[in-house]
């Protein structure tokens, strides 16, 4: 009991200093409208509105050998979704090897997936070429799943919007960052101080129940 009340001050601690952790947390909290911007053009979202600390629906993608993917396949993981619209345009080129990159000062639990509505033939290629090897390269070109569970699919174009999403280790989203104009690029660094602290009370919980199993 004593364990759960210390994880418990802990988490409060953790909300307080980096709001990101808390369940409503939403950099995009007036995404009611469902709506972004192409230049000076407004288009519409399809798909089913998610909000931080909602349960995050499990998904089907594939990867660049049409293997399926799904989210449950990382349970227990704190999850990074770095939604991109295609990878062969440069800011979502930028935007995937930026977090890429990041992998390497993140925690061993967190894994980051990009997902977008590329074929898998053309993940595979970027991946080739720009050297992305840390990340997983995720499409969701056959079945649109993720882009209609998650909200983030462009009406009548067929692409995914540009976004961030975190689902913790228990299986919710905790962040959501949709960005309100398409030609803009995500805030990296808040995105990524909040998975650290996601992932942080993830191994504490972990370790937590682990020692207070042992007692």
């Amino acid at each position: 009991m004593i364990y759960k009340i210390l994880f418990a001050v802990i988490l409060v601690n953790l909300s307080v200093i980096y709001p990101a952790y808390s369940t409503t947390h939403s950099q995009n909290d007036n995404n009611s409208s469902q709506q972004v911007k192409i230049g000076d053009k407004t288009v519409l979202l399809s798909g089913q509105k998610l909000k931080p600390g909602d349960k995050a629906p499990d998904f089907k993608v594939v990867d660049e050998q049409f293997k399926t993917i799904q989210l449950s396949d990382f349970s227990g993981k704190t999850v990074l979704i770095n939604v991109v619209s295609s990878i062969d345009t440069s800011i979502d080129s930028v935007q995937t090897k930026r977090f890429n990159q990041a992998m390497l000062e993140l925690p061993a639990n967190v894994m980051i997936l990009t997902i977008s509505a590329d074929l898998p033939f053309a993940q595979k290629r970027f991946s080739n070429t720009e050297k992305v090897d840390r990340l997983q390269l995720l499409s969701d070109s056959v079945w649109r799943d993720f882009g209609l569970k998650y909200g983030l699919l462009i009406k009548d174009m067929g692409l995914l919007t540009r976004a961030v999403l975190i689902v913790d280790s228990k299986g919710y989203v905790n962040y959501q960052q949709i960005v309100p104009q398409l030609s803009q690029q995500p805030d990296y660094e808040e995105a990524l101080k909040a998975v650290k602290v996601l992932a942080s009370a993830s191994e504490l919980e972990s370790k937590i129940e682990t020692q207070s199993a042992a007692l």
